[in-house]
């Protein structure tokens, strides 16, 4: 590399190296998360596994292990801005997608809305309590240089999040979209998210105010007036701009550049009210969630490209910050269980306790738990959030990774498992080319 440096000497050619290394980090990151995501589907995972430690094997952990040299030429040659700035490139983009995933109507189903209440409070509040006590008790240990309190709301967060957009598409492949646990599930999930994000908006607005009462108080006030608006006001103007620029099913190139300034500018008034801009990007596609046109279209034209390139990037991202070598004593790894303990027993004892309360028998509340517990993409997010705060330590953050890695496994093999027990048939094992964009 210093040879190299030494001959690419003039701005231009700098700039050459620059994107010559910004290429061949793009090439690898894009295979590895294909070949992750196609084995993935082949054991009956979601993709989204696969490219979640596709990611993770690019990083320090094995590919930095193993092959030193070849980790530092591609991933350390050049500063780590341009890989930096795509993944929140891609991030706002996701968000935004995610958004658009919300499907509101199940929450105004009547029957099981019962079920549905008891299993989204439950299924967040047992996890937050656990997570918040862990984190108090740890936080000292293990992220001395964060204020504990930050460091504990941010980990509570993180234990009590539910990844609607893959636990979606789990049921999708059971079949169980129209029978009542899926409906249940799902409901409470999108409750459970709506809220998890919420309160990651507030504690990110609690983290940056110092805990100073009137700058908090002001934040606060900022961040739900902003929803407020958006929702009031943004939402019937970009529903009129669609009708207006929109032909049938298709995203006209006006269209498309409009929403796309209408994302980044959500953004940066996120960003300005001084929370992350994915919380503009993320309110965007919730008020647009039922545009079904507007929404197909975006499935079909650009949904594949932000799920192919930008969301390897962001996985990538999170696995060069994940250093499993780095808890590297018994103490360290005994941590990392009681995370995983705690989290798993939270939500799924939450969840489960609470269907049984609701009326839901043993097997059918197993399901219930099992399927609350997935966390994924969504975990991922929300502990980037508090690492790029601070909040939380490095080995903390790879104890996470590991617990959003670990919940999402378990799943698929405990619902089939579990599933005939409680009155749903499997499905035939065939697979989808959807699986591949699962998120």
């Amino acid at each position: 590399m210093s040879t190299l440096s030494h001959v690419f000497d003039l701005p231009a050619q700098k700039s050459e190296l620059l994107i010559f290394f910004t290429l061949m980090q793009l090439s690898v990151i894009i295979l590895a998360a294909r070949m992750g995501g196609e084995i993935a589907t082949r054991i009956s995972q979601a993709a989204v596994v696969g490219e979640i430690i596709a990611g993770i094997v690019l990083g320090p952990s094995l590919f930095g292990l193993l092959m030193p040299d070849a980790f530092h030429y591609i991933f350390h040659s050049i500063p780590a801005g341009p890989l930096d700035a795509l993944s929140q490139l891609g991030l706002i983009l996701l968000m935004f997608q995610i958004g658009l995933e919300f499907d509101f109507s199940h929450l105004k189903e009547k029957a099981n809305r019962n079920a549905v209440l008891w299993v989204a409070t439950a299924s967040m509040l047992v996890p937050f309590v656990l997570g918040l006590g862990f984190a108090l008790v740890s936080a000292p240990i293990l992220s001395p240089q964060a204020e504990p309190w930050t460091s504990a709301l941010f980990i509570a967060t993180a234990f009590s999040i539910t990844a609607v957009p893959i636990l979606g598409r789990i049921m999708m492949e059971f079949g169980m979209t129209r029978s009542r646990l899926g409906v249940i599930a799902i409901s409470a999930a999108a409750i459970n998210d709506v809220v998890g994000w919420l309160l990651l908006a507030l504690v990110t607005t609690l983290a940056l105010s110092h805990f100073e009462a009137i700058t908090f108080a002001i934040k606060v006030f900022l961040v739900f007036a902003f929803v407020i608006i958006w929702i009031s006001g943004i939402r019937p103007l970009m529903k009129w701009l669609i009708r207006r620029f929109s032909t049938g099913r298709k995203l006209t190139p006006h269209l498309l550049g409009i929403i796309l300034i209408s994302i980044f500018v959500s953004g940066l008034i996120t960003s300005s009210l001084g929370i992350f801009t994915i919380f503009g990007g993320f309110i965007m596609g919730v008020i647009l969630h039922d545009a079904d046109e507007f929404v197909e279209a975006w499935n079909e034209r650009v949904s594949p490209f932000v799920l192919v390139f930008f969301l390897p990037i962001f996985f990538t991202y999170t696995g060069l910050r994940t250093n499993i070598g780095g808890l590297d004593s018994a103490s360290l790894w005994g941590w990392c269980g009681l995370i995983l303990l705690l989290a798993t027993v939270g939500k799924f004892g939450g969840a489960y306790g609470a269907a049984r309360v609701a009326g839901l028998n043993h097997h059918q509340a197993k399901v219930m738990g099992i399927m609350m517990n997935t966390r994924a993409l969504m975990e991922l997010i929300v502990i980037n959030v508090g690492y790029d705060l601070g909040a939380i330590s490095q080995q903390v953050f790879t104890m996470l990774v590991i617990m959003a890695i670990f919940s999402t496994i378990i799943t698929t093999p405990f619902l089939r498992a579990w599933l005939p027990r409680a009155g749903v048939p499997l499905p035939s094992p065939v697979p989808t080319p959807e699986r591949s964009q699962t998120v």
